[in-house]
Order: C-alpha cells, then sequence, then structure tokens
C-alpha cells in the first residue's frame, strides 16, 4: 500500500504564501550556477561527467519557486545566496542517494562524507581542498560568499548545522542497511539534523535582515518556538517524500515508518497520525509564537527597535513554512506530474487567501 491510497487529513498551515517580486531574475541565473558547478547536464547528448540532474529534472524540481515562496522579503542578493544553498542541499540529497543508499555503499559514504567536512571551515579565508564533484564544488564555492559581514557570528553555527546534515546522511544509510528503524522519541531532533533544519534560522535572518534579540535568544520560550519551526519543516517533508523516500529508496528514516514501527500500527493509521503530529507542531508554534512569545518580550523589556526586529523575524518564520508547504504539496518533485500544475509552478503561483491572525500583528511596535 502507498500513501497515495490513504485517505489523509490536511496538512494545516495558517499563515498565507507570499512570493518575492525578483524570482525572475532568480530564473535567469540558477540553471547557470548548477551548471559551474556540474550539477547539471543536458537533456540530450552525452552527460557531463557525474552529473546530479538532466535539465528537464533540474527545472522540474522548481526550486526557484521554492525559493521565492519561502524567503518573500529577501533582496535580489539575499535571495540569490539562499537559492544556491538550496540547490546544493538537495543535489546533495539526491547525490548521496544515487551513489549510496541505492548501492548500499556504507564505506563509499563515509569517505565522502569526511572530505566534504573538510570543506566546512569556519575561518574567514581558510584553504579549501581542490573540489572534485559537483558537490563539493557547491558547496566550496557557497563557502566564499554565504557569510555577510552583518552575519559572520553565524559562520561557524551553519557549519555546524552543515556539518551535523552531511552526517545524519551516513546514519540514515547506516540504519537503512542495518534495518533500524529510529525511535520515535529520538526521531524529531534527528530530523531537524538530516533536514539541515538548523540552517532556517541563518536563512530568514539573512532575507529579512532581522535577529532574534540576544536577551531572549536562549530563553525557553524562544528554544522551543525555533524547536517547533524546525520540527514542521523536516516532518513535512517526510509525508511529502515518503513514496520517494520509502519505495524507491528504500528508507526507513521517515515519519510514517518511525510512527508506524513505534506503535505497531499498520499505514493506513500511520499516515494519518504523522499528519496529526506534523499539525501539532505547527500549533506550538503559532501558540508560542502568538501567545508566550509576546508575554516574553513584555517582561524582557525589549525597545522599540528590539520589537520591530523580532516582529520581522517572525514574519519571516513564517513566510518560510507557508512556502514550503506550497512546494511540499505542489511542486512535481513530490506531486505526481501534472502538465497544467508543473506549469503553474513554472510561471509562480500568486499569493493564496490571507487565513488566521499570525503572532506577526502581536509583536509589532
Amino acid at each position: 500500500m502507498t500513501v497515495s491510497a490513504v485517505e489523509l487529513p490536511e496538512l494545516w498551515m495558517p499563515y498565507p504564501v507570499r512570493g518575492n517580486p525578483h524570482l525572475p531574475d532568480l530564473r535567469a541565473e540558477s540553471e547557470t550556477w548548477a551548471r559551474e558547478m556540474g550539477m547539471l547536464a543536458d537533456d540530450e547528448g552525452p552527460a557531463a561527467p557525474r552529473a546530479i540532474w538532466t535539465r528537464s529534472q533540474f527545472h522540474a524540481m522548481t526550486v526557484d519557486q521554492l525559493t521565492a515562496w519561502t524567503l518573500p522579503d529577501a533582496g535580489p542578493a539575499e535571495l540569490r545566496l539562499n537559492h544556491r544553498f538550496n540547490i546544493w542541499a538537495l543535489a546533495w540529497d539526491d547525490y548521496f542517494a544515487a551513489t549510496f543508499k541505492r548501492t548500499g555503499d556504507l564505506p563509499a559514504a563515509l569517505e565522502f562524507t569526511a572530505r566534504l567536512h573538510a570543506f566546512l571551515r569556519p575561518e574567514p579565508g581558510a584553504r579549501l581542498p581542490e573540489p572534485v564533484n559537483a558537490v563539493e564544488r557547491g558547496i566550496a564555492d557557497l563557502q566564499r560568499d554565504l557569510f555577510p559581514a552583518r552575519l559572520a557570528h553565524w559562520r561557524r553555527d551553519f557549519n555546524v548545522a552543515l556539518a551535523k546534515y552531511i552526517d545524519a546522511g551516513v546514519l540514515e544509510l547506516a540504519n537503512s542497511l542495518g534495518g533500524r528503524v529510529p525511535d520515535l522519541i529520538e526521531y524529531a531532533p534527528f530530523r531537524r539534523e538530516s533536514f539541515a533544519a538548523h540552517t532556517a534560522p541563518y536563512s530568514v535572518e539573512l532575507a529579512t535582515g532581522a535577529r532574534i534579540p540576544e536577551q531572549i535568544r536562549h530563553s525557553r520560550v524562544v528554544r522551543g518556538l525555533l524547536d517547533a519551526f524546525m520540527d514542521v519543516m523536516g516532518l513535512a517533508n517526510d509525508i511529502a517524500s515518503y513514496e520517494r523516500e520509502v519505495h524507491e529508496e528504500r528508507d526507513v528514516n521517515n515519519l510514517v515508518v518511525v510512527i508506524g514501527t513505534s506503535l505497531g500500527i499498520p499505514l493506513h493509521e500511520a499516515v494519518p497520525a504523522a499528519v496529526h503530529l506534523v499539525n501539532a507542531r505547527l500549533r506550538d508554534f503559532d501558540r508560542l509564537g502568538h501567545g508566550e512569545l509576546p508575554l516574553l518580550v513584555q517582561r524582557s523589556g525589549l525597545h522599540h527597535g528590539e520589537r520591530a526586529e523580532l516582529a520581522a523575524w517572525l514574519r519571516g518564520a513564517c513566510g518560510f513554512l507557508s512556502g514550503l508547504h506550497a512546494w511540499y504539496t505542489g511542486a512535481p518533485r513530490y506531486v505526481p506530474a501534472d502538465p497544467a500544475v508543473t506549469e503553474q509552478h513554472r510561471r509562480g503561483a500568486g499569493e493564496r487567501p490571507p487565513a488566521t491572525p499570525s503572532a506577526v500583528a502581536r509583536l509589532s511596535p
């Protein structure tokens, strides 16, 4: 039985999708960068050595639409950097799946991952190894450009998050080879690592130019808000990518499989349970942002500028989640190709109607 045979409850998304006006410029340069990195081959003629996608596969992923939906407030330069990172993350994912997960070659996966660690240097100007494949070329290029001066504080944390992301791929492969399904309790924090979700707050900061004020950054409320933010991203992805991961890649690292195994329930019960869990984490995010964060702001005595910056960051985080939701529920990477749907995504969808009020209004000064 597949997920498509199960009657699903709806994934909840209270925040409207907003498009970034710089999307047309993004499309014009994204293919050029992917080709320069060696990720892209022509649909006709001999493929480039170790290319990850054909041109048609690349465009079917609509990564440009993903970036424009998740970062609607980003300027052109910030949008371009985030877009290249999204391309690289998907390139790593597809390369790792094709080269190691489908072959079960764990020793080669360990060697590949060890080499990637050498590119994650936190020090500005650090000497990097010579790249030998498209994934290494992509991360080496990003390391040169991804950390503007105003976000230099993120360099070490961001690279630590990337190191956890690539290490999680090896652990996922080991789990699948050994038939070890992760335990439900341990899975959510592991999924934050294997989805690179720890990099998402950086993307929101880069796009909005706003930070969570240091005075409250390590509070219980903000930690809980960030955990829920990251959980929604990765766990919702598990539902969207179930068919590809479980049936094509034989992967056991998926929320639906984890819930079914941990609770001893069949697929037709595990899938709705997974959807309800994702919706519960989104309600946690909304409750913390809408109810508890404004009270924390009052108690902490944040000044007008800090409140404005926090409101801008939260608005960006809400936009990030709604953009991911739109991509999961409509992009050809996750939905069987329909020419009309594919064309709509290629051109870009307009804004969706407003939903329930978000926490942003409550935090505005």
